[in-house]
């Protein structure tokens, strides 16, 4: 600086807190240089020259961070921490510098109005304090974070996603906006109920622009689950110039940390802390982890439970109650509630079937071999009989040893540790747990599941059942959850009931023999804030059963097979497809078409007929379709062949629109007839990153992959959402067994709406699959049920043409029941000699030919061929034309003779008798004269042809022409001459 009058003064440079170090960008040789940079706000000269930096690649450990002035790594102070070359986020109750939110109502078939982008505004990821929360609704919102890495590097963050019902993405671009090859696959896994997951993936060097996207798909009035997301960890930074404060409700006691810990119970902390507060405990408490003391209030009757003790050697059992862990109330407050006097004794109940006292404090199972309902001992079974295995809980003094329950809150971990459920006698129940917002779990594990030893050949898609009465009692949006696992591989969600139910009870069929965990999850209400406003909201459970169980035990015997030649009283297992004879007990093979049912195997009554159109398998456990069908109608026999429509056919119905106007399309999958009973339609949900070929591999235990005979999924093109591909959800089977194929309309209690389909134009009849789902839900007591209706329509070719009806889009009214209309030329039945006629040509040369054509129009196909063109001599035929034309000529020439001839001698017995007449008259006294009937001059001998014995043929025809004429007038003249002469 200097002065208008020219004399210099000296200054000091600036000081250190108006400027800070920075390093340049990296040059082509990897070398950077540190430059001081003045801080916002403050002018100053006379800054630090550039010095050499430290390389590119260089970075501090954990727990360390660059001193910037001197280029050396410092370890982080109390109360701080670092992770050396990465940052973290596990604060959540702000949306930390550097993200930020993007939402769109991307729905552009439709057409983004201005409304429905409008109506996006607040949508939004919303932090909760320990993680951060999706949107709720069917916007589509962006989390976005960059972060520009000296060196590769990766990302790290653990989620909860629950709910198919929302996309969950998570992709990386750089900066050119363009995405990043390591999240080809960006679709994210759902997780079980109460779970956390892992999701990493790896980071180039250089700007990456991270996105964590949801997408909501509302179907119905359902609300989605958000996502949560916390602990977000990016690895690759190149140094870090500072260490991270602990957040509050933790602390760093060591200098060096790389990590903070949680405050314990009755604790507290500030950001930054180098140790915890206590709270004073007698007023104040606090949760572990938390930021502030908060007032203990009055206690209530929501602040305790009671439970049931174990049954002692008098069978009785005491009520005791109970504070909730950990208390936070006050007994010492106005209109404050105390804890009510335990110990009342009550008759304790008897054991479950398959249980017995044995005159001690708890139940015992019974022995393998016996069996017992509860109240008795237990005793062996009687010859030619077995235990009927399983598993039948209705009395619930105490938990079951294979039999768990806990308590799980998705944001803390307040209710670890807790009781999920507690026992109260002829129930078991929801518990009070750590807040409204919590888990509560209760789970039973079954090690496998097998059918009775006589049908252990079985392959029925039954082997097992679980069956529970339940009922649930809510103010608010309360939900039960019932999932099962298999093989402890994931958790999916079997059926769930929303609010207030009625005490009613349900079925799970289990198909394959696995180890299976299954759980009922029990939450008051899905909100972020943690509150105990609804603890009276409870599920309860009075009785749960569990058929064929491995390890079950037994309250009653069933009859089983014995072996010929053995005198004992244990059982064998009858081959496949056979039952047991009830006069000799032994192993006997079901006719032919019958299936072996898994509930019966006692007496021919066990063997189920197949349906019609069906046949039995090998080992008669189930029926199949060998896609022909057969049907007597008019004297005529029907044959239908329907191999060629085997494959498996696809349908796309639709577009339907959700409530905000999301497009949506049904697809459907259908195996007309399988493969000897195997289901081949396969419907299986794209959001995921595990390939078809691995779902194939691992078909059983992955949970969106389905295979039935009808399948159905729901589509969301491309163009409705903005992905790249069109995306397959909510798959389930809509058929799993074959009933039966015929012509006629209703089919185990399944009718055929006749009105759903427009009438066939022809007048060959519709054949009718009928299917059955055994899958049961709320809405469908027993089960989804399909019908496919095979029409032949000779103008649709080869796989012809799928459809629904058109009053029901989805292919259903009801939901429960599906119907399909095929038409296709491949649907028309076999042709036979009826189906066609022959036409004969004229003979020409002494040869004809006979030519065979289908009757028009023509409405079957293969079967009978037509016959080739057939050729005959006609000789035969000629010359009869021609004998009958000459006989014909002739008969014409006599016919004309002989009527000249009769004319001819009507004239001269006419002029015989008037002469007779005049020769009387003028000799009356005189006899007639000698030749005056005699043969004239001129005349014909008459009276020869007339009386002649030996007449000819002409004669004989004349005579008997002329017969009756002649006689009378001979009789009459005659007398008359004679009279007159006399």
């Amino acid at each position: 600086m200097v002065l208008p009058f020219g004399n210099p003064i000296t200054t000091t440079g600036p000081a250190q807190t108006d400027y800070h170090f920075e390093y340049t960008e990296c040059d082509s040789s990897g070398s950077r240089w540190r430059v001081a940079v003045p801080n916002p706000s403050v002018e100053c000269s006379g800054l630090p020259d550039p010095v050499k930096g430290k390389e590119c690649t260089f970075s501090c450990a954990s727990g360390e961070y660059l001193e910037m002035k001197n280029q050396v790594c410092s370890k982080c102070a109390e109360g701080t921490y670092s992770l050396g070359s990465g940052i973290k986020f596990d604060e959540w109750d702000e949306l930390p510098a550097g993200f930020s939110n993007v939402a769109t109502f991307m729905d552009t078939a439709v057409g983004s109005s201005e409304n429905k982008a409008d109506s996006c505004n607040n949508s939004s990821w919303t932090p909760r304090g320990n993680y951060i929360e999706s949107n709720r609704d069917d916007c589509t919102v962006s989390l976005i974070y960059a972060v520009h890495l000296k060196k590769s590097g990766s990302v790290f963050f653990e989620y909860q996603y629950i709910d198919n019902n929302i996309f969950f993405e998570f992709f990386i671009q750089n900066d050119q906006c363009k995405e990043m090859e390591s999240t080809a696959d960006k679709w994210v896994k759902l997780t079980d109920n109460g779970e956390w997951g892992s999701h990493s993936v790896t980071l180039k060097s250089g700007s990456n622009i991270l996105y964590w996207r949801t997408t909501g798909i509302l179907m119905g009035s359902k609300v989605v689950k958000p996502v949560l997301v916390k602990n977000i960890t990016i690895e690759g930074v190149a140094y870090t110039s500072e260490c991270f404060p602990c957040k509050p409700g933790t602390f760093s006691d060591k200098p060096g940390s790389s990590g903070c810990q949680e405050c314990p119970r009755n604790t507290y902390s500030e950001k930054g802390a180098k140790e915890c507060i206590k709270c004073k405990e007698e007023i104040y408490y606090a949760e572990e982890g938390s930021s502030t003391c908060i007032e203990r209030p009055p206690c209530t009757s929501k602040d305790f439970f009671q439970i049931h003790t174990p049954c002692d050697k008098e069978g009785k059992t005491q009520i005791m109650y109970k504070w909730i862990e950990p208390k936070i109330c006050r007994e010492d407050l106005p209109d404050a509630l105390t804890l009510p006097p335990s110990g009342e004794r009550k008759d304790c109940p008897p054991c479950n079937p398959g249980f017995y006292s044995n005159a001690s404090s708890s139940c015992t199972p019974c022995p393998q071999g016996t069996f017992s309902d509860g109240t008795q001992e237990c005793k062996a079974c009687p010859a030619g009989t077995e235990p009927a295995l399983g598993f039948e809980y209705k009395w619930w003094n105490i938990l079951p040893s294979n039999m768990k329950t806990s308590c799980f809150n998705v944001g803390n971990s307040k209710c670890d540790g807790m009781n999920g459920w507690e026992v109260a006698g002829d129930h078991i129940q929801s518990g009070a747990g750590g807040s409204d917002n919590d888990y509560l779990i209760l789970n039973l594990h079954i090690p496998g599941f097998k059918p009775p030893t006589s049908v252990t050949g079985a392959t029925g898609s039954e082997l097992g059942r679980i069956t529970f009465i339940f009922e649930t009692i809510c103010s608010a949006d309360c939900v039960l959850y019932f999932m099962a696992d298999i093989n402890r591989k994931n958790t999916n969600v079997v059926e769930s009931w929303e609010r207030s139910k009625e005490k009613q009870s349900y079925t799970h069929i289990i198909s394959k023999n696995a180890s299976f965990t299954f759980t009922w999850a029990f939450q008051r209400i899905n909100e972020g804030q943690d509150s105990r406003q609804f603890i009276n909201d409870m599920a309860k459970i009075y009785s749960i059963t569990v058929t064929n169980a491995v390890d079950g035990v037994s309250s009653s015997c069933r009859a089983c097979a014995l072996g010929s030649e053995q005198s004992g009283s244990s059982c064998v297992p009858c081959p496949p497809g056979h039952y047991i004879e009830k006069e000799t007990s032994l192993c006997k093979e079901c006719p032919a078409n019958t299936f072996l049912s898994i509930h019966q195997v006692y007496g021919m009554e066990a063997c189920v007929p197949c349906g019609p159109g069906s046949k039995s398998n090998k080992d008669h456990s189930a029926c199949f379709s060998d896609c022909t069908v057969s049907y007597f109608r008019d004297n005529q026999s029907l044959n239908y062949d329907f191999s060629n429509l085997s494959q498996v056919g696809s349908l796309m119905s639709g577009p339907s629109f959700t409530s905000r106007g999301t497009k949506f399309f049904h697809f459907f999958n259908i195996s007309l007839c399988g493969n000897e009973g195997k289901k081949m339609a396969i419907c299986t949900d794209n959001i995921t990153d595990v390939t078809l070929k691995d779902m194939v591999a691992e078909s059983e235990d992955f949970s969106n992959f389905v295979g039935a005979f009808v399948c159905q999924s729901t589509i969301i093109p491309s163009d409705s959402k903005g992905f790249r591909t069109a995306l397959a959800l909510q798959s389930n089977s809509l058929a799993d067994r074959f009933l039966g194929a015929t012509v006629e309309t209703t089919l185990e209690n399944i009718s055929i709406k006749t009105d759903l389909f427009p009438p066939s134009p022809s007048k060959v009849p519709d054949v009718h699959f009928f299917y059955k789902s055994s899958t049961v839900t709320t809405s469908c007591e027993n089960g989804r049920a399909t019908v496919v209706t095979m029409r032949c329509n000779p103008n649709k070719p080869d796989q012809g043409e799928l459809s629904v009806p058109s009053s029901c889009p989805a292919g259903t009214c009801d939901g429960c029941t599906f119907y399909f209309m095929w038409e296709s030329a491949e649907a028309c039945p076999l042709c036979t000699e009826q189906d066609y006629h022959e036409i004969e040509g004229a003979c020409k040369k002494g040869f004809q030919e006979t030519l065979y054509v289908w009757n028009e129009p023509k409405h079957c196909i293969k079967g009978v061929p037509l016959p080739e063109k057939r050729t005959s001599t006609c000789e035969t035929v000629d010359f009869w034309l021609k004998v009958g034309a000459g006989v014909g000529a002739f008969t014409a020439v006599l016919l004309i003779a002989l009527t000249c001839y009769f004319w001819k001698k009507n004239q001269k017995l006419e002029y015989k008798y008037s002469k007779l007449v005049m020769t009387a008259n003028s000799k009356e006294c005189e006899l007639p004269a000698a030749d005056s009937c005699a043969i004239m001059e001129g005349e014909d001998n008459e009276e020869e042809i007339v009386y002649s014995n030996k007449q000819s043929l002409l004669g004989k025809l004349k005579s008997l022409a002329t017969k009756e004429k002649d006689d009378h007038f001979e009789s009459v003249q005659l007398k008359s001459s004679r009279s007159q002469n006399i």
